[in-house]
């Protein structure tokens, strides 16, 4: 088996492949139980998902952005994508992994990826959101030196029990001047 590779969509094909896994993450969201199908329900409704999945290029084009593909033998395993939120923060979205890729350091992979390109790209701070229910990725997170916050955007109230927000600082804060 060869190794895992990740690197950036540059392709019409890698751009379907990243969509088809998009769709996936959809539907998994939306069978993991009732809290996730809500909010798919409220943020990812059929047709305004179809247009975000029309307008990912846009959405996370380079260089304040990018998307990235997972894939080992030429078949995708996962993906993840980044964008800016202001001229010094990054959102990371839509990380990924296939049945087939969990547990294999595919996701982490991806979200390493995914915070050193924000700090290349001269992000000061990068954010992400996951589901109260997705333990393994809230610890992914936690491990990869994300902490916990309140929300970065305004959100519904019922989410305030279902999605955990998380921030990691990509610059150490400079010393006051004397």
């Amino acid at each position: 088996m060869s190794a895992l590779t990740i690197r950036p969509v540059t392709t019409a094909a890698d751009l379907a492949a990243v969509v088809d896994l998009c769709w996936a993450y959809r539907d998994f969201l939306y069978h993991f139980g009732p809290t996730e199908q809500r909010i798919v329900e409220t943020f990812y409704p059929q047709d305004k998902y179809s247009a975000l999945m029309a307008r990912l290029p846009e959405e996370h084009a380079r260089p304040r952005g990018i998307i990235l593909l997972a894939e080992r033998d030429g078949i995708p395993l996962g993906c993840g994508m980044s964008h800016a939120l202001t001229e010094t923060e990054s959102e990371i979205k839509r990380v990924f992994v296939t049945d087939a890729a969990r547990g294999t350091g595919a996701g982490r992979a991806i979200c390493q990826r995914l915070v050193d390109q924000a700090r290349e790209d001269g992000f000061e701070k990068v954010y992400l959101d996951t589901s109260v229910g997705f333990a393994p990725a809230r610890a992914l997170y936690r491990s990869l030196g994300f902490v916990e916050r309140g929300p970065y955007q305004p959100m519904p109230d019922f989410t305030r029990d279902a999605i955990c927000f998380f921030e990691m600082p990509l610059r150490d804060v400079a010393a006051p001047a004397e």
